[in-house]
């Protein structure tokens, strides 16, 4: 036995992550933003705008398909190594200063140069997601301790007016997910389109509230300068401002639309990231820990790679401070069926989505609907239009 856990940690000390490299596809997403916005800037050709929107809703859906999944975890005794390595956040922070350099040129862009207004949706659309993505690099970089991590992290929400998502995710969600008091976990039943203006308005209550409750326990008022809230969202302010003053005043329209799209956008991801999980309740009335079965989890690829391995959203609630590259897959944490370029679409039509996603929780919960996160308006009509496959699910 001691003779084999010295090979396996003689294995480890050689073992290099396979991924190293193609993680430069994180950082390679706003540096494809600006190739698109350069190339509409030199040619006046209008595709190049549609880009980033073919990337997110097409060309990330197929290669996900081609390349499919990758299960493999690194190894225990890499993971320090892995975590330590300074590469990684260099990666992250190179994000930041590129996602700003396409919000200032898009911006630009929509205000000097003739764009069509189909393709003007294209340009707003596009930055629009990089800033969205750039939520995502905020999530990965707002999770870190050095407060040169946690600053960036609010540089990157600048930009999609989200500032206080940096309280709200980080003591907010990840104290609530999965359970009915949480505003960004879907419920079973909940159309894209009902959970988006609750998620959206329950979110900037429960930051400011946990501000208010932070700051008051320092004996300062909820407009303190203190609150992160304020301190974010001033941030915006500057920022378009100064874009504003600077560009000419219909900057401050396009800015606001794409910021609008990017938060959204984020939220779809939200939307399926925990639809229809349920932490239980224990006999002293508290919610159990948060496991990866209260996260739905997907190991496409290419979507991972992109992405900073959200997807591998069971151990990143499961492990809140795990650093994006030693994430791991968990067998038996639910899985979507497909990345989530591919889930997004899905999303935006209801029909679809719970055809694919409904049996999936049914199944997750071994047809127990009692163990389900359940849409409180549909309740009775949910019950009773499931009730024949939750039945024939408990006795397998």
């Amino acid at each position: 036995m001691h003779n084999a856990s010295a090979a396996a940690a003689a294995d480890s000390s050689h073992w290099t992550d396979p991924k190293r490299y193609l993680w430069l596809l994180g950082p390679a997403v706003p540096i494809i933003g600006l190739v698109a916005l350069l190339g509409f800037w030199l040619t006046g050709a209008g595709w190049p705008l549609w880009f980033a929107v073919a990337l997110a809703y097409g060309i990330l859906p197929g290669l996900d398909w081609l390349f499919g999944e990758d299960q493999a975890n690194p190894p225990e005794a890499a993971l320090n190594a892995l975590v330590h390595d300074r590469y990684y956040s260099w990666l992250l922070y190179a994000f930041v200063p590129l996602q700003l350099a396409v919000v200032v040129f898009g911006t630009w862009l929509a205000v000097n140069m003739s764009v069509p207004w189909y393709h003007l949706l294209g340009l707003t659309m596009s930055v629009g997601i990089i800033s969205a993505v750039g939520i995502n690099t905020a999530h990965e970089l707002g999770h870190k301790k050095p407060q040169l991590d946690r600053w960036l992290a609010r540089v990157c929400l600048s930009t999609s007016m989200y500032g206080h998502f940096y309280v709200e995710h980080n003591r907010g969600h990840h104290k609530n997910v999965a359970t009915p008091e949480d505003p960004a976990s879907s419920r079973f039943g909940e159309s894209l389109w009902a959970f988006l203006p609750r998620t959206v308005i329950g979110s900037v209550r429960s930051a400011w509230h946990l501000e208010a409750e932070r700051l008051g326990r320092q004996g300062k008022g909820v407009w303190h300068v203190e609150n992160e809230n304020l301190q974010s969202w001033a941030m915006s302010v500057v920022l378009f401002a100064g874009l504003t003053m600077a560009i000419g005043w219909l900057a401050l329209p396009f800015l606001l639309v794409q910021a609008v799209y990017g938060f959204s956008f984020l939220e779809v991801v939200n939307y399926l990231e925990h639809y229809g999980l349920m932490r239980q309740k224990g006999p002293d009335g508290r919610y159990e820990r948060c496991l990866p079965e209260h996260s739905w989890n997907s190991n496409h690829m290419v979507t991972n790679l992109f992405l900073y391995h959200l997807q591998r959203h069971s151990d990143h609630h499961a492990n809140p401070t795990r650093h994006y590259q030693a994430l791991r897959h968990f067998e038996h944490s639910p899985q979507l069926p497909s990345g989530y370029a591919g889930m997004i679409t899905l999303a935006y039509i209801p029909p679809l989505w719970f055809a694919l996603m409904n049996k999936r929780v049914l199944a997750h919960y071994k047809g127990d609907m009692s163990r389900i996160n359940m849409y409180e308006p549909k309740r009775d009509k949910l019950m009773a239009r499931y009730a024949e496959q939750a039945r024939a699910l408990a006795r397998v």
